[in-house]
């Protein structure tokens, strides 16, 4: 079907560019001038923007299909404007051995509406006592991750980083330690003091990172930092790259909005990491200013209502936010001047292709940033509901994805 846009804005090698008229044939390298005579859809005063690509998701399938399938997951992604994805080893099977893998594997030629690159386990089970059968891997995934769990012992995550390396393959590190966070389940800030919440200490995410880049001069390897919220965590990924290591990090779009100051009483709010203080989040936003920060990641982590609706103290840990980021970012941080639209698509889009793989084909997003709408968690086409960002009014209403040649959402 042929995609007509008149008064359109297109991103391209790096630019926003204006055309009067465009004419696709369902991917961006197919341009005429004319329509003809055959179907098309007309968009107009629209923003034509590259697919997104979402580093760190749960698509929670095999094991916790109650949760979120592959295809659910994927027909989110393909709504909130992405094209591809890498999905996280906490499944059932853990995905620690090809066979294992190839479960997930089968599941997402299956189903997946967009592209999903899972992420091998680091270890078996994620249990940290012996490697994954990384080598038998490593053709098939975007890399190796415990997600959802630190990599405790450090010899343990000297051994990955040298077999990693030498596998070609990035280590993509959940940076927890066990022992700092003592029990903790949301910031041990204002918040929790004020409300009697056990509080999770800074310290616990950014001394596993201190430990991991001091292991990085030792092996050479390649290595991303996940979902960072710290202050701290920021200027040492800040001083690791001033000293030439192979690093990267992601932040989501929730530690960038929102701090502890907007925590309520209910389970979506609680997410791990946990809503930092506001000065945590200002220096979240200066590192992505100055470059620190690579990429925008969702950490899209559904779970059922029931598990989402015990409180802070007793809910799951996961908010969704693969329908909310765009929309969410382009309203927080490039409306209010923050960050420009081009600087967003590096984040959302150019980045994550350079460290974890390019989209396989033409895929795009079209967007009205004009529309503005209220978050209503019961449209989302994820089984997850659980938002931060739930009644928010934001900016950018997706009109259309394709993926690779393919329409995989328009909206009606």
């Amino acid at each position: 079907m042929k995609l007509v846009f008149q008064d359109c804005h297109i991103y391209r090698d790096g630019q926003l560019h204006r055309a009067d008229m465009l004419s696709l044939d369902g991917c961006m390298g197919s341009v005429s001038e004319s329509i003809g005579a055959e179907p098309f859809l007309q968009f107009r005063n629209c923003y034509i923007l590259p697919g997104f690509v979402d580093v760190h998701v749960h698509f929670r399938e095999p094991g916790f299909s109650y949760k979120e399938t592959v295809r659910t997951g994927s027909m989110a992604a393909a709504r909130g404007g992405y094209a591809r994805v890498c999905t996280m080893p906490n499944l059932s099977p853990v995905p620690d051995t090809l066979p294992h893998l190839q479960e997930q594997l089968d599941i997402i030629a299956r189903d997946a509406v967009t592209e999903v690159a899972p992420l091998g386990a680091i270890t078996l089970g994620e249990a940290g006592l012996a490697l994954a059968d990384m080598e038998a891997m490593a053709p098939y995934v975007a890399g190796f991750s415990d997600d959802g769990r630190g990599v405790q012992n450090e010899e343990m995550m000297r051994a990955a980083m040298l077999r990693a390396k030498a596998l070609g393959k990035i280590i993509v590190a959940h940076c927890e330690d066990d022992v700092l966070r003592d029990g903790g389940y949301i910031h041990d800030g204002a918040y929790a003091r004020l409300h009697g919440h056990k509080g999770i200490s800074s310290e616990s995410e950014w001394a596993p990172i201190a430990r991991d880049i001091e292991l990085l001069r030792q092996t050479g390897a390649a290595y991303h930092v996940c979902h960072i919220s710290t202050k701290e965590s920021v200027d040492l990924i800040r001083k690791a790259k001033a000293e030439g290591l192979d690093i990267t990090c992601e932040t989501a779009p929730h530690y960038l909005l929102l701090d502890d100051t907007f925590m309520q009483e209910d389970g979506r709010f609680k997410m791990n990491p946990p809503l930092r203080a506001p000065e945590d989040r200002e220096a979240l936003i200066e590192g992505l200013l100055d470059g620190t920060i690579d990429m925008i990641a969702t950490d899209h982590a559904p779970h059922s209502a029931e598990e989402k609706a015990k409180g802070l103290a007793g809910s799951a840990m996961g908010v969704v936010g693969l329908e909310t980021a765009f929309p969410a970012l382009y309203t927080g941080l490039v409306k209010t001047g923050m960050i420009s639209l081009e600087r967003l698509m590096e984040l959302l889009s150019v980045n994550p292709q350079k460290r974890f793989g390019k989209i396989a084909g033409e895929s795009f997003s079209v967007w009205d940033l004009d529309a503005d709408f209220t978050v209503d968690p019961d449209e989302f086409l994820s089984k997850g509901r659980a938002t931060p960002f739930a009644g928010a009014r934001l900016f950018g209403k997706n009109l259309l994805t394709v993926v690779n040649g393919k329409i995989q959402y328009r909206h009606e």
